[in-house]
């Protein structure tokens, strides 16, 4: 139905498109990815400022027409995440979660939690872009997005079998960690990569513990396997190192 949508929204892109607009990708805990314009936003007298940024938190009024594109009518900061841009690594690290959420939830459809997940862990790259924008921070991310969807992988028990020991692989197609009877067409996988991701999965993201180059590796290639197989999109790489 046509008219004006109050909604909470972060923006994951924001693009230039003719002469003083600009085209926005927003994700809203109700209405989930949605595009909108903002038109003339890029004139000197524009009451929108610079605040249709990327990683900004805003209030907005969106008015719902034919097109497929809202139209940014009224915004309001609820969060500029300044600190965030001046620091190059929480940067990139934004970046990549806002690009994540926008490749998993590519729908209309409404899921809070994400919304909310982004928005905390945009708060912790801006309150503390050195402990945070990390490559063990955006693993754990991922994680959460993957559970938030419905796709988290199995982690207590062999995912072909249920064998609860022995769990040395894993397996995207078979959905987690799998025991060394079933292990056949699946990676080797070690017990602190295994551990690494049942932690994550059980603790706030401000709470992601350390870990070393093999270990991310190896949960880096599960979440990509998990999600390949679910026919979920591609992700990016979570880390520019």
């Amino acid at each position: 139905m046509a008219g004006p949508v109050k909604t909470e929204g972060i923006v994951l892109r924001s693009m230039r498109y003719g002469e003083a607009d600009r085209i926005l990708h927003l994700y809203t805990p109700m209405r989930g990815k949605v595009g909108a314009i903002a038109k003339g936003v890029r004139r000197t007298k524009s009451r929108f400022g610079g605040r249709l940024e990327p990683f900004f938190h805003l209030n907005l009024v969106l008015h719902e027409g034919r097109s497929d594109l809202l139209t940014v009518t009224s915004v309001e900061t609820v969060a500029p995440h300044a600190r965030l841009r001046s620091d190059g690594p929480a940067l990139d690290a934004g970046a990549r979660a806002c690009d994540a959420v926008s490749r998993l939830f590519d729908t209309p459809e409404p899921n809070p939690a994400i919304f909310h997940l982004l928005s905390n862990e945009l708060g912790l790259l801006d309150a503390d872009p050195g402990r945070h924008a990390t490559h063990e921070n955006q693993l754990a991310f991922r994680l959460k997005l993957l559970l938030a969807a419905g796709l988290a992988p199995q982690l207590a028990a062999c995912a072909a079998c249920g064998e609860p020991d022995h769990l040395v692989a894993f397996s995207g197609r078979d959905g987690g960690v799998v025991c060394s009877g079933c292990e056949a067409g699946a990676f080797p996988i070690d017990a602190a990569a295994h551990a690494f991701m049942t932690a994550a999965l059980g603790t706030p993201l401000a709470q992601t513990q350390a870990a070393g180059p093999r270990v991310l590796q190896q949960v880096e290639r599960a979440i990509r396997d998990t999600v390949d197989h679910h026919g979920a999109g591609r992700l990016r790489a979570a880390w520019a190192g």
